[in-house]
């Protein structure tokens, strides 16, 4: 949700136009966004000079420095789903009692190594990464006008085929791990696609290519990660299910 409000915002700044210049630029733009500028000219040079393979080029670097945090969630979530019974347990044994239920979660995290904020980090780092981009694009005319495919980089895309996609593979990648999501978040695996599908009707198609892009390195790296993890996940609700039939029994 905080990559949505992101976009969101994105998508009503105004931000500057004007050529990028490291000598008197501020901190974020010399730092984040002229680098990502260059890196994007670097490799559209390489690359025929398209700059929507430039963009794919740069999603995946920065999709594999992303990648140990991104294992780190894993590992995370499968101890979280691991001790799911005991959490409901403390949940039933405390639930007058919110105060004292949070202190005992956060012994039962402790005691088994679990970090429940461990998912944002991803999103976190990629934050500052796609304001960045969205900067770099507006003040780089030749990727601002630059054309791709049907696209042209710098305007939405005129038939909604982007947006589309980047809804479709929005809702694959949550999907893929709906095993892990909380009943709450399982309710928004079609509420986020069609947010997405909203907004990105008036990004700058180059931001929604980088959106399509990373759903589909995420896809691939959630196949080999949890690829058998809907089975697994469906145990402890099984078993919850069974020792509510035996008590109404």
């Amino acid at each position: 949700m905080a990559m949505l409000v992101l976009m969101t915002g994105c998508s009503t700044m105004n931000p500057q136009t004007n050529p990028i210049d490291p000598e008197t630029a501020g901190f974020f733009t010399k730092y984040f966004v002229y680098p990502l500028s260059e890196a994007l000219d670097f490799f559209a040079d390489l690359l025929w000079n398209e700059y929507g393979l430039a963009i794919l080029v740069v999603t995946i670097i920065i999709r594999l420095i992303v990648l140990p945090l991104n294992l780190k969630q894993y590992k995370s979530s499968k101890k979280m789903q691991a001790i799911q019974p005991e959490m409901l347990k403390l949940r039933e044994k405390y639930k007058d009692n919110p105060q004292k239920m949070q202190e005992e979660m956060m012994k039962l995290y402790q005691l088994h190594g679990v970090n429940p904020l461990a998912g944002c980090l991803p999103i976190l780092v990629q934050m500052p990464i796609l304001i960045a981009l969205y900067s770099a694009i507006m003040r780089n005319e030749s990727i601002y006008t630059h054309d791709f495919l049907w696209l042209q980089l710098g305007t939405p895309d005129p038939y909604y085929i982007l947006p589309a996609i980047a809804a479709l593979t929005t809702f694959i990648q949550q999907k893929q791990m709906s095993a892990q999501m909380t009943a709450q978040m399982r309710s928004l695996m079609f509420i986020f696609p069609v947010l997405i599908f909203a907004m990105s009707m008036s990004f700058a198609s180059a931001l929604p290519l980088y959106w399509i892009y990373g759903n589909l390195f995420t896809i691939v790296q959630n196949y080999f990660l949890y690829g058998g993890s809907k089975k697994e996940g469906a145990k402890p609700n099984e078993e919850k299910s069974r020792g509510k039939q035996r008590k109404n029994a």
